[in-house]
């Protein structure tokens, strides 16, 4: 019998759905190989979030075998899935979750171009719009962490607070990415790929130009303020996060 509210049991499924199905935009976006990099979703109400199994083909993910943890990264027994052992960066999204309450989705590929600037340690510069619009500013680095404890959420954490940017790149190790729930950290996963390989290649045919920080400043918030189809009456984009608050030089924002 279920130890849950009702409502907290109709989020449950929501979300196991939303993460199972996303993992498909990792692969027909081409993100990831194999098995690699995974999705997970912040259970709304609940001190839960719901992760993919680990080294499971990604054929064979469904809303069953999704894993329901806890903030601190554990499985929550007599769940579905819960005889499989989560993803191993389950402790990385656990600390993310637990340390910025605002984020509900976190997201980890391996997609080439981005993780090739993760490899020379080097942050992604703002010479486009679309960076702007998606990320305000650079795509940072975070430092280098080993896999297995919550050493990667915190270099998260550590490099995104305070920071525009939706998306960090470990360092040797590659993008993970946060948002307003999981579809919005795959977004956000699409988005760097997409401006990392379009940097890369520019470079090699000359010096970059980059945009000037009130620009920069202009172009996100028009992005997240003002772009896309909002209900009346509500704000659009992640401008409800901590985050879009802060400008490039890292002050606050009016509101």
């Amino acid at each position: 019998m279920s130890t849950f509210e009702p409502e907290v049991e109709v989020a449950i499924a929501r979300v196991r759905a939303d993460v199972a199905r996303l993992h498909g935009e990792l692969t027909r976006n081409g993100l990831v190989v194999w098995t690699g990099g995974n999705v997970s979703g912040r259970v709304p109400g609940a001190d839960l979030f719901v992760i993919k199994p680990s080294g499971v083909d990604y054929d064979e993910l469904a809303p069953e075998n999704m894993i329901l943890c806890t903030l601190d990264g554990d499985v929550v027994p007599a769940t579905p899935g819960c005889e499989r052992s989560p993803s191993s960066d389950t402790a990385a999204h656990a600390y993310v979750y637990r340390n910025m309450p605002e984020v509900g989705g976190v997201v980890h590929t391996h997609s080439t171009y981005a993780t090739a600037w993760a490899a020379r340690a080097e942050p992604v510069p703002c010479v486009l719009t679309a960076m702007a619009d998606e990320f305000g500013g650079e795509i940072p680095i975070g430092p280098f962490a080993i896999i297995g404890d919550d050493s990667i959420g915190r270099g998260i954490v550590e490099t995104l607070q305070g920071h525009r940017s939706r998306a960090v790149l470990m360092q040797n190790h590659g993008p993970f990415t946060i948002g307003k729930d999981a579809r919005d950290a795959v977004k956000a996963a699409v988005m760097v790929e997409d401006v990392a390989r379009t940097v890369h290649i520019a470079r090699q045919a000359g010096d970059l130009v980059p945009i000037p920080a009130e620009a920069i400043d202009r172009l996100f918030d028009r992005y997240q303020n003002v772009y896309g189809q909002a209900p009346k009456g509500t704000l659009s984009g992640l401008d409800t996060l901590r985050y879009s608050t802060i400008d490039s030089d890292g002050e606050e924002l009016n509101a």
